[in-house]
């Protein structure tokens, strides 16, 4: 099953500097049918205005994962952490018990995120942050784990979750598959470009919830960055 979640049919709010949008249910937004898919809770498109950005909050139990898309985000917490993330790169917070932290667009130009957040196996837990720069041209023609709590994926940021977020780069015309290896849920997003996943046309920005697909070819109809969350029931 895969179900397309067109771009114009999600949730959001411009607030001037952030315009989200929201594959699930996020704040002031809230549906029933998309309240998470499998282990993934939010899924947020956000593009934030030069020099501006989220003020320090706080989280806790919850595993959040910063993909950005164009201009780079700069992270500070409460533990003394403190990193800039540029364009398709990767950074996770583990909040664990506890953690507060800001994330400023400190560039001159805008910058436009997409922000995961998947519920970790258990709660607790020391909270921890990390970056790390995952160049485009690895994930030329095939899936680049990037973020990962399941064995083996010893190149990938830490997440404490039975979960693993993939980028994965085509040109058009190119195809990739990806093995669920059982009964899992996939939610995967085109950061740009126009793909086909088993067939279903998914433009870029929509969302394609998967389930009970065992394998997934993504074909590219236009030149394409792609997103993949893979996560347990």
């Amino acid at each position: 099953m895969i179900e397309r979640r067109p771009f114009n049919s999600l949730g959001g709010a411009n607030h001037g500097w952030l315009d989200a949008k929201h594959h699930f249910s996020f704040a002031s937004y809230h549906d029933a049918a998309r309240m998470g898919w499998g282990a993934l809770r939010v899924w947020n498109d956000d593009t934030i205005a030069a020099n501006t950005g989220f003020p320090p909050h706080p989280h806790s139990d919850m595993e959040i994962i910063t993909y950005v898309r164009e201009g780079a985000i700069t992270h500070q917490d409460n533990l003394g952490n403190k990193g800039r993330t540029e364009a398709g790169d990767v950074q996770v917070m583990s909040a664990g018990t506890g953690i507060q932290h800001a994330e400023y667009n400190l560039e001159p130009v805008t910058t436009r995120i997409f922000q995961i957040w998947i519920i970790p196996d258990a709660r607790g837990g020391a909270p921890t942050w990390g970056s790390k720069p995952f160049p485009r041209g690895d994930r030329s023609g095939r899936f680049v784990t990037l973020a990962s709590g399941m064995p083996g994926d010893d190149d990938a940021l830490p997440i404490r979750a039975n979960a693993r977020v993939l980028g994965l780069n085509l040109v058009a015309g190119e195809t990739a598959e990806y093995d669920f290896g059982g009964s899992r849920f996939g939610y995967l997003v085109p950061a740009k470009g126009t793909i086909e996943v088993n067939g279903e046309r998914i433009e870029a920005r929509d969302g394609a919830a998967i389930r009970n697909e065992g394998t997934i070819t993504v074909k590219a109809i236009d030149d394409a960055e792609v997103v993949l969350v893979d996560t347990a029931p």
